[in-house]
């Protein structure tokens, strides 16, 4: 098993491609979330990260309320550069080589031919980009998240002209920022994205800073370096990925084989049980996320050389798995009010708790197994 010089490109890679290369692997979505401020540039990491770490086709859009279907539509499809087919072609029949033919061959007389004959039917050559990011998707219309859970779910999406299949390799990625907390996700919306990810502005953007570094140089100097041309351009798409498909292919075979011991799948199983009786969670702890919460610690293991999942790598599973699905209980909600709470108290109790912290509360309460 040639996994060494795989791990090391893995361990080489920022938090924000490993969270993308995670997505991959497990064939799921995510959100990340950041600054107000540092949405537009973590997209054109995301843009970047996606065609030079993984060598996948990138599609960025920015949704509004305005944001019709057509307009989600339209954005997610990029011009297909080698189409593998064409528009439909008119029929052979009534030209030189039908005549030459057995089948096409006709009786005598005044012949007449359907005029779609000679009619070219346009046909959409775009296709589904590899990694989409989709800016604000919680500001979108309800009908407008809907069609993203339909694109996640089915892998298609339909338009007025055709119906475009995802690519194998496919990933979705909210890019939320921390400003837009009055607007929310559809609940299963939400509950299909996989994980999720904060990406802090501290956190740096490795594939810009190496893109702008590049682009200075070549001012101050065109015979020391080497030119690169933008994102997209014949050199990129060209360049050999640091993450190729086969290496993808591959760690998702290992995070197969993973194994889960008997002390390990019970403390996963208590976490859960935990997270539904908290008082402060009113909902969010699905069954698909505890599918989740498994398949994440599976594909945890193999990045860090394992062949069997840890407590410590299902404890950081659940900090990605559950914070963007916890519904936080209001007074109003609260279990205990049933039995005669106090309403002061649960407000006091309740306010500025965040899915975090309820997360964290429980890892800390949950017996580890040794």
């Amino acid at each position: 098993m040639e996994a060494e010089p795989l791990l090391e490109k893995v361990h080489s890679l920022s938090d924000l491609e490993l969270a993308a290369l995670i997505c991959l692997v497990a064939n799921q979505h995510c959100i990340i979330k950041t600054e107000e401020e540092t949405v537009e540039v973590l997209a054109q990491e995301l843009r970047l990260a996606a065609s030079k770490v993984f060598g996948l086709t990138p599609a960025v859009l920015t949704c509004s309320e305005s944001t019709t279907l057509d307009d989600f539509g339209d954005a997610i499809l990029i011009e297909e550069p080698n189409p593998a087919y064409s528009a439909i072609r008119p029929s052979s029949r009534g030209t030189q080589e039908g005549h030459d033919s057995y089948f096409s061959s006709r009786p005598p007389g005044p012949q007449f031919q359907s005029s779609r004959a000679h009619t070219e039917r346009p046909t959409d050559n775009r296709k589904v980009g590899n990694i989409i990011v989709v800016k604000n998707l919680n500001l979108a219309c309800a009908q407008v998240q809907i069609q993203a859970l339909e694109l996640m779910r089915k892998k298609r999406i339909l338009t007025r002209t055709a119906v475009h299949a995802a690519p194998k390799r496919f990933l979705l990625i909210a890019l939320l920022s921390n400003s837009g907390l009055d607007s929310t996700l559809v609940p299963h919306l939400s509950d299909h994205f996989f994980i999720s990810h904060y990406h802090s502005s501290s956190d740096g953007f490795p594939n810009l800073d190496e893109a702008s570094g590049i682009a200075s140089s070549d001012d101050e100097s065109t015979s020391s370096v080497v030119r690169r041309t933008q994102v997209g351009g014949p050199e990129e798409q060209h360049r050999e990925p640091l993450i190729s498909m086969q290496d993808i292919d591959q760690i998702a075979s290992l995070s197969q084989n993973v194994a889960y011991s008997a002390e390990v799948k019970g403390y996963v199983q208590h976490i859960v049980t935990f997270l539904r009786l908290h008082r402060a969670v009113a909902g969010g702890v699905s069954a698909r996320a505890t599918q989740h919460f498994d398949i994440l610690a599976q594909c945890l293991a193999p990045l860090h050389s394992l062949t069997y999942v840890t407590p410590s790598l299902v404890a950081l599973a659940a900090r990605k798995v559950y914070p963007h699905r916890i519904v936080v209980a209001t007074p109003e909600t609260e279990r205990s009010m049933q039995w005669g709470s106090d309403y002061k108290t649960i407000v006091a109790m309740l306010e500025g708790i965040t899915p975090d912290e309820i997360v964290d509360e429980v890892l800390s309460t949950v017996e580890v197994p040794l």
